[in-house]
């Protein structure tokens, strides 16, 4: 069995030494689109599909809207 860095749980044989330190942070900024959901939302959608689903169904709702409003 490998032996653990008891203080952070890394194994020893990885060399982080020559590594970029946020390397990807711009990228991974540009591609992400991230929102937190309250708590007393979040217990009606369980994942992602069920957030996407909803807000394409008032999307829905809200052209129907603008065609009856134009």
């Amino acid at each position: 069995m490998k032996k653990k860095n008891e203080v952070n749980d890394i194994l020893e044989e990885y060399d982080f030494s020559s590594g970029i330190r946020g390397k990807y942070a711009k990228r991974y900024k540009e591609g992400a689109n991230i929102v937190l959901i309250e708590p007393d939302i979040a217990q009606y959608f369980p994942d992602q599909e069920s957030v996407n689903e909803a807000l394409r169904s008032l999307i829905k709702i809200i052209e129907r809207r603008n065609k009856i409003l134009r």
